[in-house]
């Protein structure tokens, strides 16, 4: 029998672990208190958060021992990149991280970057 069955437990998947809502763990936001694009670079500054955040806060933060794009991180959370987004504007303001722009954002309609990539799903189809 399963924990959910038995109804005083919280509820489980077998093969999915525990069913928690995306957006339980940034509290239901949706938009983050910075801007930040999926990618955005990320870093942990070495500051220690004040109080519990939660396990995802402390994933996310051991990630980013290194630069790393908003996307990359909403990967290995497998996260929404909203919820991400939050999670990750929530440790700025902390302080526990502090953010850069995509070096890419000068040259935003690149058109030989966009006929490449044209081109390599041409070969994929």
């Amino acid at each position: 029998m399963s924990a959910a069955t038995a109804g005083d437990g919280p509820w489980l998947d077998d093969a999915a672990g525990r069913l928690v809502r995306p957006f339980t763990i940034s509290d239901g936001r949706t938009r983050p208190s910075i801007a930040l694009d999926l990618m955005s670079q990320v870093m942990a500054t070495g500051v220690t958060p004040l109080g519990y955040l939660g396990p995802e806060y402390s994933q996310a933060l051991d990630l980013c021992r290194v630069p790393v794009p908003v996307a990359e991180v909403a990967a290995h959370l497998k996260l929404p990149a909203a919820v991400t987004k939050v999670l990750l504007s929530d440790l700025v303001d902390c302080g526990a991280l502090t953010t850069k722009p995509p070096a890419h954002h000068q040259h935003l309609t690149d058109r030989a970057l966009l006929e490449a990539v044209l081109d390599g799903l041409r070969r994929q189809l």
